[in-house]
Formats: C-alpha cells, sequence, structure tokens
C-alpha cells in the first residue's frame, strides 16, 4: 500500500517505534503472540536488537535495555530530513536533547528528545532504514497520544515544531494529546503513550492479561477510538486502539 509507505513520511509525521527492554527474548515472545509478529535479527544485525515484522514489512523494534536504571517504555520517534537542525529547534523552544544524533549502522541517524515537561520523544533521519513498511492496521502502529499537564503549552510546543504534520494542507496528524489525570493519576508525568491497532480490543487485552501483562485503564472511548492502556510483562507501557 503506497500510502503507508514510510518514504512519504515529513518532518514531524511518526515513523517508528521501539521498546527499551531488559529481556529481548521475552520481548519476542509477548508480542509475536499479541500481534502476530515476526522478528528479524538480522537488521540490525544485533543480538541485543531485533525487528518485528508484520507480513514481512518492519512495524517496531525491540532494543535491550543495558542499564537497568533506565524506564523499561515504548518510545515513538517523529520523522526529520535534518536530526540536528531539529535538535536545535527543540532547544530554542524550550526543550532538552536527552541523546544527540547518532549514526545507526548506515540505517539512519537517531535522537531522544524531551518537551518543556519532560516527555520523551524519538528523532529519526532515514538513511536505508525509513521506517514502517506497515501503519495503520491490525498489529501495527496506530497513533501517540501526549499526556501532558499543560495541554496549551504542549499546543504551542509541538505546533510550531511540527506545523505542516498537525495543520498543513495535506496533514492526517498521528498524534494528539489529553491532559494527563483523564486516563492516568495526576502524579504520572508527561509522556507519550503508543498505540497499536487490534480488530477487537476486549480480545486483545484477554491476551495481554493471559501472556502475564496488566490492565492500566480498561476500555474507553476516545476521539481517535477505542482504548485500552496496558503493560507488557516487563512493564513497558502501550495502548490498545480499536476503530
Amino acid at each position: 500500500m503506497a500510502e503507508n509507505r514510510a518514504s512519504v513520511y515529513g518532518e514531524g509525521v511518526p515513523c517508528w517505534v521501539d521498546a527499551q527492554l531488559p529481556d529481548v527474548a521475552a520481548g519476542r515472545r509477548f508480542y509475536g503472540e499479541l500481534f502476530g509478529w515476526t522478528f528479524d535479527e538480522e537488521v540490525p544485525a544485533s543480538a541485543s536488537a531485533v525487528w518485528a515484522r508484520k507480513d514481512g514489512s518492519p512495524v517496531a523494534g525491540l532494543t535491550y535495555k543495558a542499564d537497568g536504571r533506565m524506564p523499561t517504555v515504548w518510545t515513538v520517534y517523529f520523522a526529520t530530513p535534518d536530526a540536528r537542525a531539529l535538535c536545535g529547534r527543540i532547544s530554542a523552544a524550550g526543550g532538552q536533547i536527552v541523546t544527540a544524533p547518532v549514526a545507526v549502522d548506515g540505517l539512519g541517524a537517531a535522537a531522544l528528545a524531551a518537551d518543556p515537561e519532560g516527555a520523551v520523544f524519538g528523532l529519526w533521519q532515514a538513511g536505508d532504514h525509513p521506517g514502517f513498511g506497515r501503519r495503520h492496521e491490525a498489529g501495527t502502529f496506530g497513533w501517540a497520544e501526549l499526556y501532558s499537564r499543560d495541554t496549551e503549552a504542549a499546543n504551542a510546543f509541538y505546533g510550531d515544531l511540527f506545523h505542516d504534520a498537525l495543520f498543513g494542507a495535506d496533514a492526517e496528524p498521528d498524534f494528539g494529546r489529553a491532559p494527563v489525570s483523564d486516563v492516568f493519576p495526576a502524579e504520572m508525568p508527561p509522556h507519550f503513550l503508543v498505540h497499536f491497532l487490534v480488530a477487537d480490543c476486549e480480545r486483545a487485552l484477554g491476551a495481554v492479561q493471559r501472556l502475564d501483562g496488566r490492565v492500566q485503564a480498561p476500555p474507553f472511548d476516545a476521539s481517535y477510538g477505542r482504548v485500552a492502556v496496558v503493560t507488557d510483562n516487563q512493564g513497558a507501557s502501550f495502548a490498545l486502539l480499536q476503530r
């Protein structure tokens, strides 16, 4: 499906997700069973990082978390043609650069940043790896929601940073924002929540529980679909999205 090809992603469009996990093998078992993913260990060529594929196309990465002090978490990456330039704009707008752009085995360049409230997100400057091979279908990325304490400030920051992706003539945004307290306890830090599409939210929720995941928020209706928030069997949070 040509419209799903990552090579057409403009700056500010979510183009990749990965999970940092203490046990990649356990992650393979969990997500393989839940979403029907298969795993490619050739690219990247590392025993500690694998690509997940859906029907042969790359849809996500699982990466070994070597430092136990780092969170077990899913990260969304936004496309950019120039990661260093975008990092400069993020800093100028009051955000922080967590990890400066670094080349990844010829696949592209990755960086991590945080918005003024501390919500962490990734940047991806494509090389040989443009990003998602499939999205917007069951078992693949469908949405990223920013849970913020100050939604007006978030609107201003991301609206300026990714204006064309959010408000351009051909924009079809894949992320939105909501107050943290809409779904989570008020003390929860601001964060992005990666959503994966499922055909049946209740059935997928049952599968998560059978696989030793847990439910953080039972199904609720959002403007972009029916959502349940869960964690995998290692504590990484994500959402199930039925449309």
